[in-house]
């Protein structure tokens, strides 16, 4: 089981959101302990000899990394589609 790990913008971003989209974007980080890679992700490429994948929440993105070794998944950024790629 992995566990996760939190990127100084994605704190920023969850911080100032509202409560029904906090929970949703939290349910669906919590499947991701169990499966760090469920069908609707996508591979991004590789940062750091480390994976990226992206996973969609509704009109929201969120980019993680897995470190296999750590069994560790850092959510690097979560965003509006518009944004997230920057």
């Amino acid at each position: 089981m992995f566990e996760l790990e939190y990127s100084n913008s994605s704190k920023k971003f969850i911080k100032n959101i509202e409560k029904e989209l906090l929970l949703r974007i939290f349910n669906r980080l919590e499947m991701l302990k169990e499966n760090p890679v469920p069908s609707d992700a996508k591979f991004i490429g590789r940062e750091n000899n480390e994976k990226v994948f992206r996973i969609r929440i509704g009109k929201h993105r969120v980019l993680y990394k897995i470190k296999e070794t750590e069994k560790i998944i850092l959510i690097s950024k979560i965003d509006k589609r518009e944004r997230v790629y920057d």
